[in-house]
């Protein structure tokens, strides 16, 4: 009983062993491919919404604080959400502009 058992594992063991392979050999072959995936694509872009997003939340939070402790004429909360703003734009060109540098610098593509 027990024989049958380890040739049983040993079995799944190499086919599980085999799937692994298998799928890093078509990982490999896209990554030198130069092909990038849709999933690679919705990172990106999540990656670049989430680098615009971050900075202006932050921005507009500190404006609300800093209006809220310190009562003054002039919005904060606007100017910290404008400035915020800015530089997640500046955050999201300079991720553009790598992949773009990456994209122009291999030759394969």
């Amino acid at each position: 009983m027990t024989e049958e058992r380890k040739a049983k594992d040993a079995n799944d063991e190499t086919l599980f062993s085999r799937q692994v392979a298998a799928q890093a050999a078509r990982k490999l072959r896209a990554q030198r491919g130069g092909r990038k995936s849709v999933w690679f694509g919705l990172g990106m872009s999540g990656l670049i919404g989430w680098s615009v997003t971050v900075p202006t939340l932050l921005g507009a939070a500190l404006g609300i604080w800093v209006d809220k402790h310190y009562p003054s004429p002039y919005s904060w909360t606007l100017m910290l959400l404008v400035i915020g703003l800015i530089i997640g734009c500046l955050n999201a060109w300079h991720w553009v502009a790598l992949e773009y540098k990456e994209m122009q610098e291999d030759p394969d593509e």
